[in-house]
């Protein structure tokens, strides 16, 4: 059976911007790939209620998973939970047991429970709440979308605590090897080698090192016995390589 399939939404009128640097993308890659779901597509979209709408319908529709992050938060400009309920068809309010997660979470540490931080407990109708260890807040998953915060540790942890519970398939598994020649002098040796072992992805990545060009070799595959093949086979083709 074929690994499933994942796209990430970016939500976020500070990430187009340049303000802020978006790594939550590059964090939940690096899980999907250990848990085996096989990432297809990272969109960056504004603060926009119809241009949300419009990719959670897309994105959900052509994926088994649709992650988002950004827009879960108390302000005027929090608008994600709003547009994936109404990219879902769903009616929207707030919810009793997240708004008792809050109020405890707020209550333990001598914060007012403002009708602000009551946004935050408004949650699509059927949506299943995803834990925010971190502030309390919860994410949520409606129908094949998990709505994530897009502070960095809040959403690793909501994504520590969501992942494992997803149905995954076989973990992709990589091998390097490193050769300080230019990409450009190899393409044609690797273009036969990905030809000659077709169950596994090889990718040149160049790299500048004290004025000398390099070029890291990737082989990936999720079946073991494929990916050693292909690696013997791409050392003894370089084997000038470490």
């Amino acid at each position: 059976m074929p690994n499933p399939t994942a796209a990430i939404l970016i939500i976020g009128d500070e990430i187009l911007t340049g303000r802020t640097r978006e790594g939550n993308a590059h964090h939940l890659a690096g899980v999907l790939v250990q848990h085996g779901i096989d990432l297809r597509q990272i969109r960056v979209i504004s603060d926009d209620a119809p241009t949300i709408i419009a990719a959670v319908r897309e994105l959900a529709g052509a994926h088994d998973h649709l992650f988002t992050s950004g827009g879960i938060g108390p302000t005027h400009d929090d608008i994600t939970a709003d547009a994936v309920a109404e990219a879902f068809g769903r009616h929207i309010g707030v919810r009793e047991d997240a708004r008792a997660i809050l109020a405890a979470h707020y209550a333990a540490r001598g914060v007012e429970f403002t009708e602000a931080r009551l946004r935050m407990a408004r949650i699509p109708d059927g949506a299943a709440l995803i834990d925010n260890p971190v502030s309390g807040a919860p994410g949520f998953s409606v129908e094949n979308c998990h709505v994530m915060a897009g502070v960095p540790n809040i959403f690793q942890a909501m994504v520590a605590g969501l992942v494992p519970r997803l149905a995954g398939g076989k973990p992709l598994i990589s091998r390097n090897w490193q050769l300080m020649v230019a990409e450009a002098a190899i393409a044609d040796e690797l273009r036969q080698l990905a030809a000659d072992h077709p169950e596994v992805s090889f990718g040149s990545y160049p790299f500048v090192t004290d004025g000398r060009y390099g070029t890291n070799l990737v082989a990936r595959a999720t079946d073991e016995a494929a990916l050693a093949a292909a690696y013997t086979a791409l050392q003894a083709m370089f084997p000038e390589g470490q």
